[in-house]
């Protein structure tokens, strides 16, 4: 027996199936308007690898098949061309996950880190960054003495591959504390 979600019960990260595939609400808004009935208006993304985002109007009260998740703490071993090889923590257990569905999280990890993994119906599904990384910077130009005009920033490379903006005073050699979902600079580690 499945179990059902009025759009009235929509929450941000809340998963449900759509069109065949598995979508993620990213944020939604109900609307009533004046004249005519209410409506919600939402924003999901494809957990597919694919990883579209679409933009999406129901009415107010349409229910939808909710998808179960779960959410685990995996460890990253290695990237292995085509998928990118994760081990469960509690289980020792091994799996691929394919490289498009990781790919843009792959900049901010480094092997053996722990990541949280996502599973849909018990089928992994994508991962989830931590809210800071600390990684060190590799290459970046130097910062020119006397700049100090604020909100200036430059380039930099980190370890990981992964390219941020970060101030001025930023070197060479550096460990910073990164928001890698927002890809953005936080401060020095």
């Amino acid at each position: 027996m499945a179990d059902y979600v009025s759009t009235n019960q929509f929450k941000n990260g809340m998963h449900i199936a759509l069109d065949g595939d598995v979508w993620r609400i990213v944020e939604f808004q109900h609307v009533k308007p004046g004249k005519g009935g209410a409506f919600v208006r939402t924003k999901l993304k494809r957990l597919e690898a694919s990883g579209a985002v679409v933009d999406r109007t129901f009415r107010a009260g349409e229910k939808f098949a909710r998808v179960h998740t779960e959410v685990k703490s995996v460890q990253y071993l290695y990237d292995a061309g085509e998928e990118v090889i994760f081990m469960d923590e509690e289980t020792y257990e091994q799996f691929p996950l394919p490289r498009p569905s990781v790919a843009g999280a792959l900049e901010f990890l480094q092997p053996s880190s722990s990541v949280q993994m996502l599973t849909v119906d018990g089928r992994p599904a994508g991962i989830q960054l931590p809210s800071s990384v600390e990684l060190t910077v590799t290459d970046t130009e130097p910062g020119v003495r006397g700049d100090t005009v604020s909100n200036v920033s430059k380039a930099a490379t980190l370890e990981t591959g992964a390219v941020v903006q970060v101030p001025l005073f930023v070197n060479v050699g550096d460990r910073l504390k990164v928001d890698p979902r927002e890809r953005r600079y936080i401060s020095r580690a």
